[in-house]
């Protein structure tokens, strides 16, 4: 699992080769011990649970951010390196 960018005490990661479970783009999310699977393109959960105000800072990121995570998806599910990605500021 690659750490794409933390803000606000939630980290964001990809794992790589993960196309399986969750077909669609998605990003990982943990904060304080809660953890959120989240899809790229609309920012749904997928799995778990999450805050809900730190859940809207990650779909406002998400939002931001929706080319670089795409192109990051791409790269991890060929198991490449994926890039760092700037936090919410």
């Amino acid at each position: 699992m690659a750490t794409l960018s933390i803000f606000y005490g939630i980290i964001i990661s990809m794992m790589y080769m993960d196309n399986k479970q969750h077909s669609i783009p998605h990003i990982h999310a943990d904060y304080q011990g809660q953890s959120a699977v989240l899809s790229i393109p609309e920012g749904d959960i997928l799995a778990g649970d999450f805050p809900p105000k730190k859940l809207k800072l990650v779909r406002a990121w998400i939002e931001i951010h929706h080319e670089d995570l795409l192109a990051n998806w791409n790269l991890a599910v060929n198991g490449k390196t994926v890039f760092t990605i700037d936090p919410l500021k």
